[in-house]
């Protein structure tokens, strides 16, 4: 229980498919989304309509998640191009049900973001010995 104790229950609209109930408690408790709503399909059909009234007033009840602009995980139209994604955090799976990347993908993932983080520190070194720099460096010190 110590896991949840830092975590709140929240809609995820910008993941989920009608008002990100089933996407807010997947990232709640760590499960694939997918999960839940086959858990809660299955409810529909089986409990006579009691899943259906408990998702319309979770969808009433929880709080929606803020979008965070600069998070590509859940912005499609983010600033970063698709192949620059290195400040994600790459979770892998220990489950099949658990949330994350099998570790193949996740290994891959890492290998990219290394590429990526090299290509930005040979930008950075590249205009930092270039002459544009360095006429730009004495202007400011003037």
């Amino acid at each position: 229980m110590e896991k949840f104790k830092n975590k709140r229950l929240m809609r995820d609209s910008a993941n989920g498919r009608i008002a990100g109930v089933c996407a807010g408690l997947a990232e709640y408790t760590n499960i694939e989304t997918w999960i839940i709503r086959v858990i809660w399909f299955s409810g529909v059909i089986f409990s006579g309509g009691f899943f259906v009234v408990a998702y319309i007033a979770a969808w009433f009840i929880l709080d929606k998640k803020e979008v965070d602009p600069l998070d590509v995980s859940t912005n499609k139209t983010s600033w970063k191009p698709a192949n620059q994604n290195i400040d994600r955090m790459v979770e892998v799976k220990r489950s099949v049900y658990q949330v994350g990347e099998p570790p193949r993908q996740a290994f891959r993932d890492i290998v990219n973001q290394f590429e990526g983080i090299d290509e930005r520190i040979r930008a950075m070194e590249t205009y930092v010995t270039s002459n544009e720099f360095t006429i730009k460096r004495e202007i400011n010190r003037l």
